[in-house]
């Protein structure tokens, strides 16, 4: 049995669960989520609980067993709390601005960089150098993040470049003229 997918889920009073046809939906004050149940898994809703079962021990279903209640988990934790990134930008005349539903970024590149912000999704910039990304799914919130710090990864020579916070950039050391 798997560990961690005989562990019940507990719910907050707030949200809400809905199991039907092989589809799961949670609702509550950060948004709503749905998720499509895996073959080979079960899902029971009592008394604030979420259960996550398997009919028959075949591999498919054990794979799928302890996957399932961890991603209920994140999504019952994700629409009652929500999941936040923070990235920052470093490097002269870097600077980030949302606009509307789109993020502008100036990298020093000849040409800006506009992504267009997914639903659900909260993005917001202080002084032009800290972006914070916020949503109740725990994916996409580490997805547009990841997408973000993709357009100019830090560099190890000056250390310019959008980083996660707390993020540890290792340093080299430029070429000597001898």
């Amino acid at each position: 049995m798997s560990r961690i997918g005989k562990l019940p889920i507990s719910v907050p009073p707030k949200v809400k669960v809905e199991v039907a046809s092989g589809r799961v939906k949670i609702e509550g004050p950060k948004g709503h989520l749905e998720f499509a149940l895996p073959g080979g898994t079960t899902v029971a809703v009592d008394k604030g609980a979420i259960v996550v079962g398997r009919p028959d021990d075949s591999a498919q279903s054990k794979a799928f067993h302890g996957l399932t209640r961890a991603i209920l988990n994140n999504m019952v934790r994700g629409v009652s709390e929500g999941y936040t990134k923070q990235l920052e930008i470093q490097g002269v005349g870097f600077k980030a601005a949302v606009q509307g539903k789109v993020i502008n970024l100036s990298l020093g590149y000849s040409h800006p960089i506009n992504y267009p912000i997914p639903d659900q999704i909260k993005v917001t910039v202080e002084e032009n150098t800290k972006i914070r990304v916020e949503g109740p799914d725990r994916q996409m919130v580490g997805q547009v993040a990841a997408e973000l710090r993709s357009f100019y990864p830090p560099e190890p020579y000056k250390g310019k470049g959008v980083r996660y916070v707390g993020e540890q950039v290792r340093r080299k050391e430029g070429k000597t003229v001898q």
